[in-house]
């Protein structure tokens, strides 16, 4: 868990800084300096446009951060939201909440991304929505499974008899019951996104030139493997470590919540 707060945390911290830290601008070309290796004036070298790679993967660490919390965010908000109504209700709620999850779940999240994005047109705000709508299935048979568990409860009985109203059973002792699994799952959901929507920009439908994110960053390398390595490696080299750290975050953050759960 250490480790990988510590690998998110350089990037979170990397995020906020950007412009203090990146030592050029990231979108500024420079023909003189097209294609530069690794060097000490550009420690990630430069792309085909002479721009710093290293100032683009810094501030490329925003972007992905940003569509990962955010489409998190709007997953975890409505799949609750969903699933907890569910849960707690049954019934016919449940059976048409349940089988438009089933729906959305028949389809790879990449695939439903793409068919969104698709839709709405090719940009940063689209991926967003469009990585959190598909993760929305997700969170949904989460909580309402945990909530199914939760609402038979002796304590859920005492508050109701005890005069509590339906809003207060849900946000006092339902859903402060079930957060646990929401938080690890948001938690890996972050890095999940990020790939999302890397590979939506990879291919077209995400960021959109000059912004620096490190997917759209691949497929502007693709045709300059040969010769100039560099531009690849380490967008490649941030996406890997930045999942790699939400990943052993949100495995830390399981155990630490269910210690069941542990070997």
């Amino acid at each position: 868990m250490l480790a990988g707060a510590a690998i998110t945390g350089v990037f979170i911290a990397a995020a906020l800084l950007a412009p203090w830290i990146a030592p050029r601008d990231p979108v500024a070309p420079l023909i003189e300096e097209v294609l530069r290796p690794p060097s000490w004036a550009h420690a990630f070298g430069t792309d085909e446009l002479g721009r710093d790679v290293l100032s683009r993967v810094i501030y490329g660490s925003r972007i992905s951060l940003e569509v990962g919390v955010v489409a998190v965010g709007i997953a975890a908000a409505a799949g609750t939201s969903l699933g907890l109504l569910a849960g707690f209700y049954g019934g016919t709620w449940d059976m048409v909440v349940m089988r438009g999850t089933d729906v959305l779940l028949a389809f790879p999240g990449i695939l439903l991304a793409i068919a969104i994005v698709a839709t709405l047109g090719p940009s940063l705000g689209d991926v967003i929505i469009a990585v959190g709508i598909g993760a929305i299935p997700v969170y949904t048979r989460t909580v309402r499974g945990s909530t199914l568990s939760v609402r038979r409860m002796e304590y859920i009985e005492a508050a109701r008899a005890a005069g509590a109203t339906t809003a207060r059973l849900l946000r006092r002792h339902v859903l402060t019951n079930i957060a646990a699994p929401v938080l690890v799952l948001a938690t890996l959901g972050v890095g999940v996104n990020i790939l999302i929507a890397a590979g939506l920009s990879y291919v077209g439908l995400g960021a959109q030139p000059p912004t620096p994110e490190w997917g759209a960053m691949l497929s502007g390398a693709r045709q300059y493997l040969r010769d100039a390595w560099w531009i690849a490696v380490f967008p490649g080299l941030a996406i890997m470590l930045v999942v790699l750290g939400v990943n052993l975050l949100g495995d830390g953050l399981r155990d630490a919540l269910d210690p069941r759960g542990r070997v």
